[in-house]
């Protein structure tokens, strides 16, 4: 498969198109065929090491995790034998700030991570981008320890 990946930190001529071994999905695992993905600032950040705390998430001296990319939309193509939740054809779109991954044909998420099913009305070039700012948004939603009743501007 055909992935963008970077091998050391720095600007973005880092990453390199390269052809890396398709994963294999663990008994948890959901195998999905990345039809839709964005380059975003977590993703920059992750890449560039600029804020040197990051380093202690992504790899002191190299990127741990090679293939950048949280936010994806694309089809469960196959399942780890313990995988109730989805199915193969499934139209699915998730977010991945753990391992990354969607900057490549096909990626690795665990059936209980930040993914759920594509509403049928919905493309994939719609549904990848949502999640970054949604994710943040309940991120500081739930710090703030807004109830229910109280009004929030996001």
């Amino acid at each position: 498969m055909k992935a963008a990946r970077h091998t050391r930190y720095g600007p973005p001529e880092v990453v390199q198109v390269v052809e890396m071994d398709q994963p294999v999905p663990g008994d948890h695992d959901v195998l999905i065929r990345v039809h839709a993905t964005t380059v975003n600032r977590t993703d920059c950040g992750f890449r560039s090491a600029q804020y040197v705390i990051s380093r202690f998430f992504s790899g002191l001296l190299r990127p741990k995790y090679q293939v950048l990319g949280n936010e994806f939309a694309g089809e469960v193509v196959a399942i780890g034998p313990a995988v109730t939740s989805f199915q193969p054809g499934d139209r699915v779109f998730g977010y991945n700030d753990e391992q990354f991954g969607a900057h490549a044909e096909y990626m690795i998420m665990a059936d209980t991570g930040a993914m759920a099913l594509i509403p049928s009305s919905w493309s994939y070039t719609e549904a990848a981008p949502l999640l970054e700012g949604s994710h943040y948004a309940w991120c500081d939603i739930r710090a703030a320890k807004v109830q229910a009743g109280q009004e929030v501007m996001v």
